[in-house]
């Protein structure tokens, strides 16, 4: 089952500075956090803000491609999360079929609000989004691995301007 929701607002993650697009649930509270990349954020921000570039941007060509050859997007669904990764699909009407392609959520997102079409997300991503385990995994779980990863952490950002290359 999908749910109705629309994008509430952007943010940033205070610890990698990644833009953060926040989902929240049309009738209700819940809420989906989905990182995105920094150029997806300024297409979504620009179009929430209403300014208008003097050249299209990708998702504004993306649109107007479509309505020039009668393509109409109808809805957007983050439809699923695998390994931290969220997945969505653009369902659209071409003539009398309607197809579906699979898209990067922050661009399907990006493109929702360019076409007006409503946004849903499978209650499973949502009741999964909370279980995202954001700390990164140790490729080398070697004991010189582990090593490694303590002395890392122990690293204070402020040590590396103390040296010169």
């Amino acid at each position: 089952m999908y749910k109705p929701m629309a994008i509430s607002s952007l943010t940033l993650d205070p610890v990698t500075n990644s833009p953060i697009v926040i989902l929240k649930e049309i009738d209700g509270d819940q809420t989906l956090p989905i990182w995105i990349g920094l150029l997806e954020a300024t297409a979504i921000a620009s179009e929430m803000e209403g300014i208008k570039f003097s050249r299209p941007m990708t998702h504004d060509l993306l649109k107007n491609m479509m309505d020039m050859v009668n393509i109409k997007v109808i809805k957007i669904e983050v439809c699923d999360l695998k390994n931290n990764t969220y997945y969505a699909l653009i369902h659209f009407k071409y003539g009398e079929e309607v197809m579906s392609i699979d898209a990067r959520p922050s661009d399907a997102l990006a493109l929702s609000l360019r076409a007006k079409v409503p946004i849903f997300v499978a209650e499973e991503v949502i009741l999964h989004s909370s279980q995202i385990d954001l700390k990164p995994e140790p490729e080398d779980k070697s004991e010189k691995g582990k090593k490694w990863q303590e002395i890392l952490e122990r690293l204070n950002p402020e040590d590396f301007g103390k040296y010169k290359m």
